[in-house]
C-alpha cells in the first residue's frame, strides 16, 4: 500500500439515540476520545543492574466534549438527575490524503455524563459548556467499517483488530466474554 495519511474533517455527536434530530453537529466544538494509556510497575529484581517496567493495567478512560451554547436536552442527564449512563456515539469524516476518499470513523462510548463546566460568559465571545464523559464501560472504535477496538468492562472484552486479547484470561478464569 502506497504511504498516505488520513485528517479528521468533520464530526457529529450522539448522546442517546442516534435519533438525527438530536445530533450536535450545529454546536459541537470540540471532542476529545479516550486517551488509551497502559499502567506500568517499577521492578528491580535483586540480581539486575537495570530496573523495568511491567504492563499491569490501563488507566481509565476519560473522552470529553464542548457544545457551543446551551443544551437544556442534554443538562438533565448529568448524574444528579440520574442515575443511569448513557451510550454516546461519534461519527467523523476521516478523509485519506492520498486518494480523497471520505472514510467514516465511528465511536461508541458507554459512560455517565459526570462533569458539565460552563464556560466564562464574555460579550462578543462564544459561550459554551464542556463536558465529560465519566465511569466508562464500554468503548469502540470503528475505521471504514472494521472494528480497531473493542473494550467491554463486565464481559472482560478487550479486542485490537478483531483480536480478542483476553482470550486465555478469560478461558482460564472461565469468563464468557
Amino acid at each position: 500500500m502506497s504511504s498516505t495519511f488520513f485528517l479528521m474533517e468533520a464530526v457529529n455527536l450522539f448522546c442517546g439515540t442516534a435519533d438525527p434530530t438530536k445530533g450536535k453537529h450545529l454546536t459541537l466544538a470540540e471532542l476529545k476520545l479516550p486517551d488509551l494509556q497502559a499502567i506500568y510497575a517499577d521492578h528491580h529484581a535483586g540480581g539486575a543492574p537495570f530496573a523495568t517496567e511491567h504492563e499491569v493495567g490501563f488507566e481509565k478512560l476519560e473522552p470529553t466534549f464542548k457544545l457551543n451554547g446551551v443544551d437544556p436536552d442534554l443538562l438533565v442527564e448529568f448524574g444528579l438527575g440520574s442515575r443511569y449512563r448513557n451510550v454516546f456515539t461519534a461519527y467523523s469524516v476521516v478523509r485519506d490524503q492520498r486518494s480523497g476518499k471520505a472514510i467514516e470513523t465511528k465511536a461508541i462510548i458507554e459512560a455517565r455524563l459526570g462533569r458539565v463546566a460552563p464556560d466564562a460568559f464574555q460579550r462578543g465571545e462564544m459561550h459554551g459548556h464542556e463536558y465529560a464523559m465519566n465511569s466508562v464501560i464500554h468503548y469502540e472504535y470503528w475505521f471504514d467499517g472494521k472494528e480497531k477496538i473493542a473494550w467491554d468492562h463486565f464481559t472482560s472484552v478487550w479486542r485490537v483488530d478483531g483480536v480478542d486479547q483476553n482470550a486465555d484470561e478469560n478461558r482460564i478464569l472461565r469468563i464468557n466474554g
